[in-house]
C-alpha cells in the first residue's frame, strides 16, 4: 500500500461528483484517490502559493551562497 501525504482522502468519483465540495471541506491537502490508491493531491491555492514562495527563496538562497565567494567590485552610486 502506498503512503497518503494528507490527512483527508477522497475518491475521484466522489470528487467528480462535487468538486466543489471536496474544496470547501478541505482542511489541507487532500489525497485523490483512485481504486485506494493516491493519483493526485487537491491543495488549497493560499497552500499552493506558500508553497511556490518557499521554493523561490530556496533558489535565491541557493544563488546567494554560490555567489558568496565572487570577487567584489566597488561601484558608486553616480555610475549606475
Amino acid at each position: 500500500m502506498e503512503s497518503i501525504l494528507a490527512r483527508a482522502s477522497i475518491g475521484i468519483s466522489e470528487l467528480k461528483m462535487n468538486p466543489m465540495a471536496a474544496i470547501e471541506q478541505a482542511d489541507g491537502p487532500v489525497a485523490i484517490l483512485n481504486r485506494n490508491k493516491p493519483v493526485a493531491y487537491l491543495i488549497p491555492a493560499s497552500e499552493w502559493e506558500a508553497i511556490c514562495d518557499r521554493l523561490e527563496d530556496i533558489e535565491l538562497a541557493e544563488i546567494a551562497r554560490s555567489r558568496m565567494n565572487d570577487e567584489i567590485v566597488s561601484v558608486k552610486l553616480e555610475d549606475l
